[in-house]
């Protein structure tokens, strides 16, 4: 690649050297217009063309640029495409069960029937992300008889607008009210070094790959088996807690490495710390460490009524890959 002092903006060599093979949003001048510059962008994966130039691979086609007209290069995470894949979702949803492991795990052809003890929906719905290697209405009988066999509601968790979700609704599945935490859920995405780098203040995080104390202080000591493997179990899990100045407790956030990707989850904050950027250093920390361990993005799972954590996450960067609902057996179900 060229020096710095042939690049249109300071230091932008270096930040598309660290940016090779990633998925990048890079802008660059296309020309001016009475005096001014006009810029254009290009999404898709980064690599060298050559001669002073990189490519973008877009999804029209590979975008040719002179290093000296970029002006911006940032790394972005893997988006949908309009819509991601089906195949994309039911990846990231079955790494989201992988981190999350229930208790029991049976599969369904392409299904996973899950059962925790009714601790959370995610460990006690049949995750329909696939074909189940029955017809619809006898897959969705077997979930029926495994929630009676384990003393949980039936419930299916899939992709909202997925062909696994409206093939239930067709059998007469509806939208689970009865699902305390709602219903919806939003699945976000983020590039964790855009997590790592958060701006956040000072506070003391320590990170352990088992559930301290101070960790079930904040969050709450399992009243189960159940709860404390779904917590526990996962293949490489990690506990951050955060603590104020005399070592108090003050916050806790659980994470996941599965595959390459980093699940965040049970994100907590007491009360007298409550703004004060606890939960950034937190989901910072936790970050840094996932990188630390092979992940490149994080995933985690928010209620779509939690406007809240949906608008925190936002500011640090999270965008939606998808939804997924949970439903239920109609009436006449």
């Amino acid at each position: 690649m060229a020096p710095d002092e042939h690049s249109g903006t300071p230091g932008i060599t270096a930040l598309i050297d660290a940016a090779l093979g990633e998925r990048v949003a890079l802008r660059y001048r296309i020309g001016e217009r009475e005096g001014r510059p006009l810029h254009t962008d290009a999404v898709g994966p980064l690599s060298d063309g050559g001669a002073g130039t990189v490519v973008v691979d877009t999804r029209k086609g590979p975008v040719q640029v002179d290093q000296t007209a970029v002006v911006a290069v940032r790394v972005v995470p893997p988006a949908p495409a309009r819509r991601a894949s089906w195949s994309a979702v039911a990846r990231l949803e079955n790494l989201c069960a992988d981190a999350w492991p229930a208790l029991v795990d049976e599969p369904l052809g392409g299904w996973r029937l899950r059962a925790a003890g009714g601790f959370t929906g995610r460990a006690n719905a049949a995750l329909a992300v696939g074909d189940p290697g029955l017809p619809i209405a006898a897959a969705l009988d077997r979930v029926r008889g495994f929630a009676a066999e384990h003393g949980i509601p039936a419930r299916l968790q899939t992709p909202m607008g997925s062909p696994w979700s409206e093939s239930a609704k067709r059998e007469g599945w509806v939208l689970d009210g009865g699902h305390e935490a709602g219903p919806e859920v939003a699945v976000l995405v983020a590039d964790l070094r855009g997590l790592a780098a958060a701006a956040a203040p000072a506070v003391d995080v320590t990170l352990t790959p088992n559930p301290t104390e101070d960790w079930w202080a904040v969050t709450g000591a399992p009243a189960s088996k159940a709860q404390r493997h779904v917590l526990t179990a996962a293949a490489r899990p990690g506990f951050a807690v955060a603590r104020a100045a005399d070592g108090t407790p003050i916050g806790a956030v659980r994470a996941a490495v599965v595959a390459d990707h980093l699940h965040l989850s049970r994100l907590a904050t007491r009360p007298e710390a409550r703004r004060r950027g606890v939960g950034t250093a937190l989901t910072a920390a936790a970050a840094a460490w996932g990188r630390e361990h092979g992940a490149r993005w994080a995933v985690l799972q928010v209620a779509l009524h939690n406007e809240a954590a949906r608008a925190f996450y936002a500011r640090l960067g999270c965008t939606e890959h998808h939804r997924y609902h949970y439903l239920g057996p109609g009436r006449a179900g």
